[in-house]
């Protein structure tokens, strides 16, 4: 999902937005990716979660 996306689905606004994200990439919760569609935008992921047996 783009941070225009993001921005759309929440209604929030986008400084709100990248705000978030930065916190969320610093908990190390979201993985940002290169979108090769759109080189301008990355798109973020929810990282997966560790498994522990």
């Amino acid at each position: 999902m783009t941070h225009k996306d993001l921005v759309n689905k929440t209604r929030l606004a986008p400084r709100t937005v990248r705000y978030a994200l930065k916190k969320l990439k610093e908990q190390q919760l979201i993985i940002e990716k290169f979108n090769f569609k759109d080189a301008r935008q990355i798109i973020y992921q929810n990282r997966p979660a560790a498994v522990t047996a």
